[in-house]
């Protein structure tokens, strides 16, 4: 039987790269990089318009630790208008889900005033782990007891991999924030690094793999790579899951600090390219439905509805009169217009007590990446 693989004492910070090997991927993940982030920097409402891919990428996230949930049953549920039709199971990973995006709102709150460090670590954790798996494990400490990873319900000497002993937790975050926060020959080496120690630590008894993907934006928004938190490496990580695996195991294994590396900067090349052009495709029917909106409501209050539909792509219709900060009346021939024009589509009619749930499809489609609704 093979022997599960331990942590790597005394080999953090690694003592060499190869970087021969790191320097030409370095130039190409910084380049893709900064171009995503030009176009960050020059949409003025960035906040709203990839609001979805927030989203998004707490369910990618999510889903490598195994919940189910699918961006549109998340969006549907947030409206409203799929909890009756749910499972017990799936409305426990949604939870989780609007979780992971809460949490991640919380902390950009904090590096206002805090930079990335353990108080902001335990905090997101407590935030992440609230009310749904995993609440009653430590949430918002450190593990108190050993933890191992490992098949579901797998005895210690069947886990691929033990971390560091809880004992031992308090020492191995200090040193991993005290490198955090030092010099590095390159930013996006020292998160790759950075990253991959957080994982090996495993410092909580749950919620690790989502709060170490999580760091990666924060890590990126608090050095000013990019002007917002908005980087979504889940996708790319999720659709190679194993090699993300492998690599990080095969650090602790061979020390191969290198290998990891490689990958990661390829990841962020890579997924870098697919952040831009989603955005772009996004930003597109932005401009395109603005001018749409405007010459179909004859409204003052165009704009606004359609901030509101790109924020929220899956709504109750009294929600948006509420909340819209428009006259209901003008708000409910908005609604109107738009439904009977396509922009808009029916996902429940309005029955008794309960409001109608509508979709933006073409935005959520798009941030999906595949029809969906």
């Amino acid at each position: 039987m093979t022997r599960p693989i331990s942590y790597h004492t005394g080999k953090f910070p690694p003592a060499r790269l190869d970087w021969e090997q790191l320097i030409p991927l370095i130039g190409p993940a910084n380049a893709a990089l900064a171009r995503y982030d030009g176009l960050l920097s020059a949409i003025p409402n960035a906040d709203v318009l990839l609001s979805p891919l927030t989203t998004q990428e707490a369910v990618l996230s999510s889903r490598i630790e195994g919940t189910q949930a699918t961006m549109g049953e998340v969006l549907e549920f947030e409206a409203g208008g799929a909890s009756e039709k749910l499972d017990p199971k799936k409305v426990d990973d949604i939870h989780e889900v609007l979780n992971y995006r809460r949490a991640m709102r919380e902390a950009v709150d904090q590096l206002q005033e805090l930079p990335l460090c353990q108080r902001i670590i335990k905090q997101i954790h407590s935030t992440l782990l609230d009310g749904v798996r995993g609440h009653d494990r430590a949430r918002g400490n450190y593990k108190p007891v050993p933890n191992y990873i490992g098949p579901m319900g797998c005895a210690l000497d069947e886990a691929r991999f033990v971390p560091i002993a809880p004992e031992h937790v308090d020492e191995g975050m200090s040193r991993w924030e005290k490198y955090l926060h030092g010099s590095a020959p390159d930013r996006l080496v020292q998160l790759a690094i950075a990253h991959a120690e957080f994982e090996a630590l495993h410092p909580f008894l749950d919620g690790n793999g989502r709060l170490g993907r999580m760091l990666i934006p924060l890590f990126l928004y608090e050095r000013e790579l990019l002007h917002a938190p908005m980087f979504y490496l889940s996708e790319y990580l999720e659709a190679n899951r194993q090699e993300y695996y492998d690599r990080l195991l095969a650090v602790s294994s061979r020390d191969d600090w290198t290998g990891w590396c490689g990958f990661f900067l390829q990841a962020l090349q890579q997924q870098a390219k697919e952040n831009e052009q989603k955005a772009r495709r996004i930003l597109a029917l932005y401009d395109e439905k603005k001018k749409w909106m405007v010459n179909t409501t004859h409204s003052q209050y165009a704009i606004a509805a359609l901030d509101f539909f790109f924020t929220q792509p899956v709504f109750s219709s009294s929600h948006f009169v509420a909340e819209a900060h428009i006259p209901a009346p003008t708000a409910r021939r908005i609604l109107k217009l738009c439904r009977e024009n396509g922009l808009l589509r029916s996902l429940r009619e309005a029955s008794g007590q309960k409001s109608g749930i509508l979709a933006f499809p073409e935005l959520v489609n798009i941030t999906e990446g595949r029809s969906i609704i």
